[in-house]
């Protein structure tokens, strides 16, 4: 009786140990598909996300073609709808302020000026207390709309240092009249006798290829004017602006005097048919201007004395621009020459065009006498 139970003992030991073998080996299988299972989830996840993203680009696949094998589609993802969002109100645009007119009389002009030419000026120094010019000397107001739009013509040759007191003095009164102008300066290229008329011509030509000028101002580069009140635009009569110069004691030298800056409408100028092309060297070409004015019935407007007043940079006489001797013969037969001569038979050839920070200088061969 007692071996039969320790045999039988033993048997259930070892069923026990058999038992607690299965489990742990059951518990061991389970834990490996479970930690599995996450992994599937992981990365099915992670699918799904990718797949979100694709959806969102709107990514549409196309077919893939080798040469030499058959395309193979690859998946479309499917897009999802967008989801609407409510339209933001549009902002009211506001429209362009139109610009009130200028008054006929600037508020900005101060009167009567110092001028003087002892202190040397640079072009620098004039740019910089001039920061509202446009690259070609061009100027228009901000806050109104100019009366006129003005090119100022000056005739130019190896006269640098009088060009730079003319920039210094005349940008600063010009802005102050509140026009809306252009400087063009029309210099004579190589070493042929002067002709200034010729170059006048010049730049009513090139400035009218650039704007809509509606008048001309011409200018010797020498002649400053003392009162910013002496507005440089044009007039219901052509407009002599240098009255009373220091060279002639501040008088007018004859009454029929037309030289050193004056202004003219389109229409004016166009009247005479511009100026003559045929007086190269000094003088003569003032008077055959007036006689040009008054054969189409038109007078001299001037400002008084008082405001007309200018200064000239004293200097020597220029070479090449030696008096005119056929002056006084052209200047008797004015009528006769005025509609073979001018505008309508200007011919001259552009050498160069720049567009300078202080003024655009436009340098042409002008031929030969």
């Amino acid at each position: 009786m007692p071996a039969d139970s320790t045999v039988n003992f033993n048997l259930l030991h070892r069923t026990c140990k058999l038992v607690v073998l299965l489990c742990f080996l059951h518990i061991s299988v389970t834990f490996v598909f479970y930690v599995r299972s996450l992994d599937i989830r992981f990365n099915f996840v992670q699918y799904q996300q990718s797949d979100h993203r694709a959806t969102q680009r709107n990514q549409v696949s196309k077919l893939e073609f080798n040469p030499g094998t058959e395309p193979k589609p690859t998946v479309t993802l499917k897009e999802e709808a967008p989801v609407q969002k409510s339209p933001e109100p549009e902002k009211a645009v506001e429209p362009e302020k139109k610009l009130e007119k200028c008054p006929e009389t600037s508020p900005l002009l101060v009167g009567p000026l110092r001028v003087e030419f002892t202190t040397p000026v640079s072009l620098e120094q004039v740019k910089k207390v001039n920061p509202d010019l446009q690259p070609g000397g061009r100027f228009k107001p901000k806050d109104c709309e100019a009366l006129q739009k003005v090119a100022i013509i000056i005739p130019f040759r190896k006269r640098d240092e009088h060009l730079k007191f003319w920039l210094h003095y005349l940008h600063p009164i010009l802005q102050r009249q509140q026009l809306d102008y252009g400087v063009y300066v029309i210099n004579q290229d190589g070493e042929e006798v002067f002709n200034r008329a010729k170059l006048l011509n010049i730049g009513y030509s090139e400035a009218l290829k650039e704007y809509d000028y509606g008048c001309f101002v011409f200018s010797d580069v020498d002649l400053i004017p003392m009162d910013d009140r002496n507005t440089y635009k044009c007039f219901s009569q052509p407009r002599h602006l240098s009255v009373s110069m220091d060279k002639f004691g501040f008088r007018l030298p004859y009454n029929q005097y037309f030289g050193g800056v004056s202004s003219m409408s389109k229409d004016q100028y166009l009247k005479i048919n511009g100026f003559p092309n045929n007086y190269w060297g000094w003088g003569g070409e003032d008077d055959d201007i007036y006689n040009r004015l008054a054969s189409k019935g038109m007078t001299i407007s001037r400002p008084s004395g008082e405001t007309g007043k200018c200064r000239m940079i004293r200097h020597e006489r220029d070479k090449k621009n030696e008096p005119n001797p056929q002056r006084f013969n052209r200047i008797a037969h004015t009528r006769e020459t005025m509609w073979k001569d001018g505008i309508n038979s200007l011919s001259y050839r552009v050498v160069k065009i720049e567009k300078l920070d202080l003024y655009t200088k436009i340098t042409v061969d002008v031929g030969k006498p």
